[in-house]
């Protein structure tokens, strides 16, 4: 009795308890419905957040691309057909790219001037929208979006508006706007029919919902003067808007006018202040899902479950202490390795993430976000291939992501990331798939490599490559050509050309050398100077050879060399270093050319020049003479018949007599000329008392004729030949006469020294100078009459000018080997 008692006791304890058990489990499983129900509204409404304003902000960054096109900058400036129809194309082509609404472009006052859709019923063209908030912003520099009616279509629409400038930049000169469908994005928001999805603006105006019948009216109870503003706006028609009933009882809950509650989830739109995006789901909806399978269920379970409960409480008690040690043991070990995988996990200085098998971002790892730039909560639940670009998005999605859930494994696959500055880096992903019970792949764990820098020194090694591969080939033909051209010059020129090493041993001389030496290069080559020529000529080219290769440059040398037939020619030598590999001078190079011909045509040319100038030099004495000598006596006589006639006629005839005075005069006149004339063709002077007087005579003669200040200065100069002052003389002569011809000079100088037994003759002169390259042909000649005279004694002549400096001409000339007396 007692046992049964016992047992009726433990049954309705069993059946109290399974009964007490079944309403917590149900209360419980509401509670956690309910909570697992606001878990998922919030995560709906995060996700609808994150896809609204993707959708309705989509066309920020393109409006501004379609500001700073030329051809919409063209239309504002001048707004003819010609402007606007290459703008209307623009506006067609991001219409329909975007597939937006409409694109349409304001001036600066708000009027439409150009849309694509001017050609239909609801054009925007000539409609003036300078109420619209988004063009007062933009015109005001400042990039805009706003959600609205349209007030010409009548649908509803996401505006982006961006300001167009001008080539000052200083003001907008007009604003371009992008309109996107609203009514695409509510067929994209995949609601069930519980749910209820409502956006609305600070005033509480539902502009989009998933419920056709809720939109364009009143969230809460607005006063009359509320309602008027938003008429004013004209953002949502013309009205009426009435109010849904709605009341909010606390932050989570709302009453409709039939007392349904209804749990309210909200967030606001990003770059749209005090809009919110509000999730309404019935209370009713929520419990019927946890209660309509909780009966059907456990209704029948329940009388047998609390039968064997009462018998399994004391085992499963036991066995459950026991279990529950060790879960929890286990659990703190799980525990513990999740902290370490995950710190593994997320300070691992590599890119890490996982996908699902929809191919949807579940985890990242922080380096991940650091070297992309993102942040978690943008990124966790977007697609992989969002981040992709364009053609590694199209490989992933056709190729690498099936492939992988259907053998669960990849390697080293290329990949280019668009971080969120825009800039690509190029990865290599390799990954390995976590598999269910059955063995099928269900989430990947990937790791990626950034090779942006290595795959950049890769393309600048291969196109270093490819330019030197290049360069080699240009070079070896440029090599053949010079080889092929050096070899032609050398077969064919008429000089002599050899190259020897530093020690004067012969390498390589040309066709013409070996025509002189009778002897082939191979012959030559290793030969010195001593070997071929007589050891005075030798010891000529050695000389010169050394002299070249110690001041490491260029000279140019007069040189004989023996000939085959007997004769010696007359070269003129040009030597030249040639350096080796480390830098110095390894040898020597020598072009010659054979001026034999020349040196005897020029000093046949000296002969006759010198003939010429001796005989221009005596008849100018001759006729000196005979300007002196008879007709100076002629002159003479008749001043003297002049004078005797002008007496004779004094008393008697006055008139006459001052005329024969007159004639005097002109008599007197006339000898002072013959005489300066007899004197500059040859100074008697210069034959007398030698050059130092005859300058300082002609000095003194040109700054009388000319009122040019001329300085004459010389030291003790010995007697020289007739030949040296004449020369010397012509010379200053020559030059003084130039300056009072061309030099509009203030001051001359002519100075006569010597110095390291030379007679140096310098005149200097502070007029205009010229260019020495630039002589006329007439003013050519003089120089080259002074130069020949200076030639001709053996002397050397030096003229230095430069337009605004002035003129300085210098006659360098060796005395004899025994100078005469000093003067």
């Amino acid at each position: 009795m007692r046992l049964r008692l016992i047992l009726l006791v433990l049954s309705l304890l069993t059946f109290l308890s399974t009964s007490i058990g079944g309403y917590l489990y149900y209360h419980n499983l509401k509670e956690s419905a309910l909570l697992e129900a606001e878990q998922q509204a919030e995560i709906r409404v995060e996700m609808l957040r994150i896809n609204l304003n993707a959708q309705i902000s989509a066309n920020i960054r393109p409006a501004r691309v379609l500001a700073g096109i030329p051809e919409i900058v063209a239309a504002l400036s001048s707004p003819a057909a010609a402007s606007l129809d290459p703008a209307n194309q623009v506006l067609d082509h991001f219409q329909r790219n975007l597939n937006a609404d409409v694109c349409y472009l304001m001036d600066r006052t708000g009027l439409t001037i150009a849309s694509s859709n001017r050609n239909a019923m609801d054009s925007f063209v000539g409609h003036n929208f300078d109420f619209r908030p988004y063009f007062t912003k933009a015109i005001q520099h400042t990039p805009a979006t706003y959600l609205a009616l349209g007030t010409t279509s009548g649908v509803r629409g996401a505006y982006s508006s961006c300001p167009v400038y001008g080539a000052d930049r200083a003001a907008p000169i007009g604003v371009v706007v992008i309109k996107a469908s609203i009514e695409e994005v509510e067929e994209e928001l995949g609601l069930g029919p519980e749910d209820i999805i409502l956006v609305t603006n600070p005033l509480g105006v539902i502009f989009i919902s998933n419920r056709a019948q809720w939109r364009y009216q009143l969230l809460w109870d607005l006063s009359q003067e509320e309602i008027e503003s938003i008429g004013r706006s004209r953002q949502f028609g013309e009205g009426p808007w009435r109010w849904t009933g709605l009341k909010l009882r606390d932050d989570r809950y709302v009453l409709d006018q039939i007392g349904r509650r209804y749990l309210m989830n909200r967030t606001q739109v990003e770059n749209y202040p005090g809009w919110n995006i509000i999730h309404l789901r019935s209370l009713d909806a929520i419990a019927k899902v946890v209660s309509e399978p909780l009966i059907r269920i456990t209704g029948p379970v329940v009388f047998t479950a609390s039968i064997l409960i009462g018998f399994s409480v004391f085992f499963l008690y036991q066995k459950a202490s026991q279990e529950i040690v060790k879960r929890k043991e286990i659990q703190k070990a799980l525990g513990e390795s999740e902290g370490r995988y995950r710190s593994l996990y997320n300070h691992t200085p590599a890119m890490l993430h996982s996908i699902d098998s929809d191919g949807r971002l579940i985890s990242v790892s922080d380096f991940w976000l650091q070297a992309l730039g993102y942040r978690r909560e943008d990124v966790i639940g977007r697609q992989l291939t969002d981040f992709l670009t364009e053609s590694s998005r199209l490989f992933a999605e056709r190729s690498v992501i099936p492939e992988f859930f259907r053998t669960g494994a990849c390697q080293d696959i290329p990949y280019q990331f668009r971080k969120a500055s825009g800039e690509v880096i190029d990865v290599l992903l390799s990954a390995v798939a976590e598999r269910d019970d059955a063995g099928r792949p269900v989430r990947s764990l990937a790791v990626s490599i950034d090779v942006t820098e290595r795959n950049r020194a890769e393309r600048a090694l291969q196109l270093a490559q490819e330019e030197l591969s290049r360069y080699t080939r240009g070079l070896e033909k440029q090599v053949q050509e010079r080889t092929r051209e050096i070899t032609s010059i050398l077969r064919y020129t008429p000089d002599v050309v050899s190259i020897k090493d530093r020690d004067g041993h012969y390498t390589l001389i040309n066709t013409c050398f070996e025509a002189i030496l009778e002897r082939s290069n191979d012959e030559v080559q290793g030969l010195t100077d001593e070997d071929l020529f007589p050891p005075e000529v030798a010891r000529k080219f050695r000389e010169n050879d050394l002299k070249v290769l110690r001041e490491r440059r260029s000279f140019q040398f007069e040189e004989q060399m023996p000939h085959p037939d007997g004769t010696t020619h007359d070269y003129l030598s040009v030597k030249f270093p040639f350096y080796g590999a480390d830098g110095d001078a390894s040898g020597v190079c020598e072009i010659s050319t054979d001026i034999t011909d020349v040196i005897k045509a020029q000093k046949q040319l000296r002969r006759l020049s010198a003939s010429i100038m001796a005989g221009q030099e005596k008849e100018r004495a001759a006729i000196a003479r005979e300007l002196h000598d008879e007709l100076g006596q002629v002159l003479t006589a008749l001043r003297m018949d002049s004078v005797w006639i002008s007496r004779r006629l004094e008393a008697a005839d006055p008139a006459a007599a001052e005329r024969a005075r007159d004639m005097c005069r002109l008599i007197d006149k006339n000898i002072e000329d013959v005489r300066g004339m007899a004197i500059r063709l040859r100074p008697g002077v210069l034959d007398d008392l030698g050059l130092v007087d005859a300058l300082e005579w002609f000095t003194a003669d040109f700054e009388k004729r000319t009122n040019i200040t001329c300085v004459f200065e010389h030291s003790r100069i010995p007697v020289i030949s007739e030949s040296i002052a004449t020369a010397a003389y012509r010379i200053a002569q020559e030059a003084l006469t130039n300056v009072a011809r061309h030099a509009r000079a203030s001051r001359a100088e002519v100075e006569l020294v010597t110095h390291d037994r030379q007679l140096q003759l310098t005149v200097v002169d502070d007029g205009d100078g010229f260019e020495t390259e630039n002589l006329s042909e007439s003013e050519g000649l003089g120089v080259a009459g002074m130069k020949e005279r200076a030639n001709l004694v053996g002397g050397d002549l030096e003229v230095r000018a430069a337009p605004g400096e002035g003129t300085r001409i210098r006659l360098r000339v060796s005395f004899p080997d025994e100078p005469g007396e000093m003067t």
